[in-house]
């Protein structure tokens, strides 16, 4: 069977966009039909995309021996030190694909100048890369409750921000109350959502009533 070549995508956030990463791997000869995507945080190793490729208990590896595994940096695969570690291991050894990342040209197991030297230069590479990558999602979590904090101490609100009156709100509330228009035509006037039209109905009723 011929090798394959696959290529592996991860961003953090679904409102991320995967495409720099997927045009990288294109450019690298990988085919698009081969390639994994993820929108799913580092933080471990539970993906669908990614296990699809790995396998699980239940579900057949998509890698197989001698196939090969593109991403574009270290910490695309994940940001768990150990678990990064354990899964370049079980990719590497247990399945006996190749990886090679794209932004470390020492971390490309498929060479065929990969001797021992090169594996030992490599693996202190891909330890110091994975324990980067972990520093760097617990400094940001870090930064990111420090940052709670110091909003709650300030008295900001966090979340959705709230919901605004518009300037006519109470001569639009007051035809459409009057039935001199529809609430389709009010929110027209306001500019509003239907959801936002009516949370601001309950707290302008609720208002009065108190």
């Amino acid at each position: 069977m011929e090798n394959r070549i696959y290529g592996y995508v991860r961003v953090s956030d679904k409102d991320q966009n995967e495409a720099r990463q997927i045009e990288e791997l294109l450019t690298c000869g990988v085919d698009r039909r081969n390639i994994k995507v993820d929108k799913a945080s580092g933080k471990d190793f539970n993906r669908k995309a990614y296990m699809s490729l790995v396998g699980t208990e239940q579900t057949e590896a998509e890698l197989r021996e001698g196939d090969l595994l593109v991403i574009l940096s270290i910490d695309r695969l994940g940001r768990n030190y150990s678990e990064i570690m354990e899964q370049w291991r079980h990719i590497t050894q247990t399945i006996k694909a190749d990886i090679k990342v794209l932004d470390m040209p020492l971390l490309d197991t498929s060479k065929k100048e990969y001797t021992l030297d090169s594996r030992f230069v490599a693996d202190l590479v891909l330890q110091i890369l994975s324990y980067v990558a972990q520093k760097e999602r617990e400094n940001i979590k870090k930064r990111q409750q420090q940052g709670i904090a110091i909003a709650k101490a300030q008295g900001k609100h966090l979340g959705r921000p709230k919901a605004e009156y518009p300037e006519n709100w109470n001569e639009v509330y007051q035809q459409w109350k009057i039935e001199s228009i529809t609430a389709v035509k009010a929110m027209e006037l306001l500019n509003l959502k239907k959801n936002t039209f009516y949370k601001l109905v309950k707290k302008h009723e609720g208002a009065k009533l108190g």
